[in-house]
């Protein structure tokens, strides 16, 4: 509990250092005008619970949560001390109501956490539906060589005219739109924040030793995170829910952008920043961020200085993890055994 409660102190201090030197008034107006919480419930998948983000919670079974996580820093930030994070790698839509079987034991149902009296509810759904995420990821790295300039990926998902991943996701907001209903039925009070997907490509230019994407399928890759992400907004304003949009303030800390400003891991595990493909610390401080800013009415974007911070706390988290190389090799062993995202 005292390792909890000292990194959720540091994140706090991260939000708010990260915060401009010129906006600080503006700030300590958004900080007081901030809604009370008392129960917070974060639900969502590995780009919710951050495998590989230092430091670890080895306790978390095969779910690889992180202990800088976006819900925590957010928790953090707003002072809510009654915070259950249940985000689990590897989740989809399902798994809010049905187990989620990991090879390290299996994780009850993320609605089990819901009660009554909750009033704050983050969720960060959708990828793992259908596949999708996993498809794209799994299946364009290697279609790469035989067309290096054109888009084998887009070509492999379109049959017969028709966007196989897109019809997929229509169905994902379908079920997104259910999961809100659920969540509003079990917890009526409750602030409900749908989390969007940051970018992973960047919307111009490639880095194929980052992305190992042929040239044409990096505005596919785009495209597809971009109507993920239409999908969860309009599931979300069905429910009544708010949409955190993330995709476009993470604009130039895409997979491609330089370390220190990039948000997303690309194709290689580092097991001191971030499981491939994956938000880095920086991409969960930027969510936990723009979270806090929409639920204070403060404009969505990130600064400079803010990023800066960031960076400088990922650096000093990364050379404790360092020095930690059982605890390491130990979350390396979980996430191996473990199907991620």
């Amino acid at each position: 509990m005292k390792l909890r409660r000292l990194v959720a102190a540091c994140a706090a201090l991260v939000l708010v250092t990260g915060l401009p030197a010129a906006n600080a008034n503006a700030s300590t107006t958004s900080a007081t005008s901030a809604p009370r919480f008392t129960k917070y419930v974060a639900l969502g998948d590995s780009y919710t619970s951050a495998p590989f983000v230092p430091l670890a919670d080895l306790l978390s079974l095969g779910c690889a949560r992180s202990y800088s996580n976006y819900p925590k820093m957010l928790a953090a930030a707003l002072g809510i001390w009654r915070f259950t994070d249940v985000s689990c790698g590897g989740a989809d839509t399902t798994n809010m109501t049905q187990p989620q079987r990991t090879a390290l034991g299996t994780a009850a149902p993320q609605f089990d956490a819901l009660t009554p009296d909750t009033d704050l509810v983050t969720l960060g759904i959708g990828g793992n539906d259908f596949g999708v995420f996993g498809d794209i990821i799994g299946t364009c790295p290697g279609l790469r060589a035989a067309d290096p300039t054109g888009a084998p990926c887009k070509a492999h998902f379109t049959v017969n005219g028709v966007d196989t991943l897109r019809e997929k996701i229509k169905q994902t907001q379908t079920r997104i739109a259910i999961v809100v209903q659920g969540i509003r039925a079990r917890s009526p009070q409750a602030t409900i924040l749908l989390i969007g997907y940051p970018k992973i490509a960047p919307e111009h230019g490639t880095c194929p030793s980052i992305l190992p994407f042929a040239d044409g399928d990096y505005a596919y890759l785009y495209s597809i995170e971009e109507a993920l992400n239409a999908a969860v907004a309009s599931a979300a304003a069905a429910g009544g829910a708010t949409y955190v949009d993330t995709f476009t303030p993470s604009t130039g800390h895409d997979a491609c952008a330089p370390d220190g400003q990039a948000w997303i891991q690309g194709k290689d595990i580092n097991l001191l920043r971030a499981l491939n493909y994956h938000p880095r610390y920086e991409g969960q401080a930027g969510v936990a961020s723009l979270t806090y800013k929409t639920l204070t009415g403060a404009p969505a974007v990130v600064t400079a200085a803010e990023q800066a911070a960031w960076a400088t706390e990922a650096r000093a988290l990364a050379k404790k993890a360092a020095a930690s190389p059982q605890a390491v090799k130990a979350s390396l062993n979980r996430v191996r055994t473990s199907a991620q995202r």
